[in-house]
């Protein structure tokens, strides 16, 4: 027969047990505080900007928070991405981490791909070379471009990531413009004297660089249109300085022999529509041309306020061409919508006379005598 412990045998085998197993309970606990701070406590004191680029693998990713302090172990946040899921999938950008942002707070941002935003504006307008000098000019985007046709970018403001090519920046900005055109072209009005949704763009430049009133829009596309499907010659200023400058401001009004010098664009000298887009039209000017007003008016001359007056007739274009007679010679200034980069057209000190100019009216007023611009020989 086995004898059995002695109560005080057993307490004595016990209480070493019972020391053992606190300790190794409070050695868990310390390390799940450990863990739980590591994971979920305060990080950096300052906001952080990270950078990350493209390909980066999550290992370089948690080396590069831990070298900028945004979290204190690589080790724990490459576990913390391979245990959620993500660690191939983590996103590429520029992050901005707050102040005290925790690992997982930091694991999550890159999660949702929550990165910098940063913006790039082309205006409405704006030649392709102008576009082009816009990009060069965003510092953290990288490599060259080559000019792109005129009118094939659609102004717009557009989203980037810091350290994004240039060319991937601009195929977006084509992309939209390829977008913009055919979607509006598909909803056309009848009748329209286009052969090809390029002519209905280059008409679109023009009447951009006419107004910047959304309210006037439509009805100058309506003058423009009616022009030419009555064959009658454009008229237009901003596409004489297009064959000077090729878009960029004259700084001065044009002469009378940039007037009379035929190019490919001067619609006093041409009796279609110019060769290209003079611009790069916005979205609301290309609606413009594609579902004009209903008007019969085939002339519009500056009212002295940034708009214009619009007439059907010649004798009427001429008498309100006597009314900005009488406010130019009171203001004594000429300066043409197109004249100054900074000023987006009509919004410049005096607007032009578009389409009042020898050659810009029917075949029927040609006996009239000419209107002759204040300011230009």
């Amino acid at each position: 027969m086995t004898d059995k412990p002695a109560p005080k045998q057993v307490r004595s085998l016990l209480a070493p047990l019972a020391g053992l197993m606190a300790g190794v309970l409070l050695l868990i606990f310390a390390a799940g505080l450990f863990l739980y701070a590591e994971l979920f406590g305060p990080g950096s004191s300052a906001p952080t900007r990270v950078t990350f680029a493209h390909g980066m693998s999550v290992s370089a990713m948690a080396t590069q928070l831990q070298k900028q302090h945004v979290i204190h172990s690589s080790t724990l946040f490459r576990i913390a991405a391979r245990l959620r899921g993500h660690e191939n999938g983590l996103k590429a950008g520029v992050y901005e981490f707050p102040a005290r942002t925790s690992l997982i707070g930091a694991l999550s941002q890159i999660e949702a791909g929550k990165v910098v935003q940063t913006y790039v504006t082309i205006p409405e307008g704006r030649t392709s070379a102008q576009a082009v000098r816009i990009l060069m000019g965003v510092k953290d985007l990288t490599g060259d471009i080559e000019v792109p046709p005129e009118g094939a970018i659609l102004p717009e403001t557009y989203l980037y990531t810091p350290g994004e090519t240039r060319q991937a920046v601009l195929e977006r900005m084509l992309e939209a413009g390829r977008k913009t055109l055919d979607e509006l072209w598909a909803k056309r009005a009848p009748g329209l004297p286009f052969a090809n949704k390029e002519d209905a763009l280059i008409m679109a430049s023009i009447v951009e660089r006419e107004t910047s009133l959304p309210n006037e829009r439509s009805h100058i596309a309506a003058v423009f249109i009616n022009r030419l499907k009555q064959g009658i010659r454009l008229g237009s200023d901003p596409t004489v300085i297009y064959g000077v400058s090729h878009g960029e401001p004259l700084g001065r009004g044009l002469t009378k022999t940039e007037l009379e010098t035929w190019t490919p664009w001067n619609t006093y000298q041409i009796d279609k529509l110019p060769v290209t887009p003079i611009c790069n039209p916005g979205r609301a000017s290309i609606a413009a041309v594609l579902t004009p007003a209903q008007s019969d008016d085939l002339y519009f001359v500056a009212n002295g306020t940034g708009g214009h007056v619009f007439s059907a007739t010649y004798e009427e274009h001429l008498a309100n061409v006597a009314k900005w007679r009488a406010v130019e010679n009171q203001v004594d200034v000429y300066t043409s919508s197109a004249m100054t980069d900074d000023l987006t057209p009509g919004e410049s000190a005096m607007a032009h006379l578009d389409v009042a100019k020898p050659g810009a009216r029917p075949e029927k007023a040609q006996a009239a005598a000419p209107v002759q611009l204040k300011g230009k020989s």
